[in-house]
């Protein structure tokens, strides 16, 4: 298996799916886009400053009460050109593109997603029993963005660095279970237990990860995220500083 290569922490006039953007600055980067046609839609909170000719509005997002059962945003913000745009978290961290060409997808984990181009279609998916293992409440969410008729950009946000890595069909990969960001569809992922019976911990601790089979693509974080019971983002949620990139998260279990 290859190592995971560290992506590329910054961008000038890069153009794609009818928009120019930039990404600058190494502590709390910055994504500023500029935008004519095409409009781009995004989580409200983070947007850092427009120009004054830059529309705002809200975007309705398909499967409105699901995501209301769940404690998750219903509505995201669009903004329409022309003018500039740019957005942040309050957080240090990595931004960087996903580009898709149609027919093509990605899945998010929640609360890592930024902006994406008009031309990306949402949709997302509970994965069951991992609320169990490392998550509270709602569990955990992925955010799916497809290209399904013209080229689409999605811009995502990680903690630390961002290291990707591609796995051949077969190949497989473990993952502290705050570490991944993204994956291709055609990546399976499951949940893997060890039970610790000596050491410190003795019989009443495991140890777990999630293993992730190719082919395809899978984007890691160097500090580990773990949202809150809330489901809040990352303006109430802390991120925990992960074991290296691919490590083991600690759990114990009461007797």
């Amino acid at each position: 298996m290859a190592v995971p290569e560290l992506i590329p922490t910054s961008a000038r006039d890069a153009s794609d799916a009818g928009v120019t953007y930039h990404i600058q600055g190494e502590l709390v980067p910055v994504l500023s886009v500029e935008l004519q046609q095409m409009p781009i839609y995004f989580e409200h909170h983070v947007l850092l400053w427009k120009d004054p000719s830059v529309q705002i509005g809200l975007k309705s997002l398909a499967g409105a009460f699901k995501r209301l059962i769940a404690g998750l945003p219903i509505l995201m913000t669009e903004a329409r050109g022309p003018g500039r745009i740019a957005f942040s978290r309050d957080g240090a961290g990595h931004l960087f593109p996903i580009h898709l060409v149609p027919g093509q997808s990605i899945d998010v984990r929640e609360h890592q997603f930024l902006a994406a181009t008009g031309s990306a279609d949402y949709t997302f998916t509970r994965v069951k029993g991992i609320a169990n293992i490392f998550l509270s409440g709602s569990g955990l969410w992925v955010d799916t963005f497809s290209a399904n008729r013209d080229n689409a950009v999605v811009w995502l946000h990680g903690y630390g660095n961002v290291f990707e890595v591609s796995l051949k069909p077969g190949e497989q990969i473990d993952i502290e279970p705050g570490a991944w960001i993204y994956k291709d569809p055609t990546v399976r992922m499951d949940t893997q237990f060890q039970g610790l019976s000596t050491g410190l911990f003795g019989s009443n601790s495991r140890l777990f990860w999630n293993r992730f089979t190719g082919p395809g693509r899978i984007g890691l974080q160097s500090m580990s995220y773990i949202p809150t019971s809330s489901g809040a983002d990352n303006s109430s949620s802390t991120p925990a500083v992960a074991g290296g990139l691919i490590g083991t998260v600690i759990k114990l279990i009461s007797g």
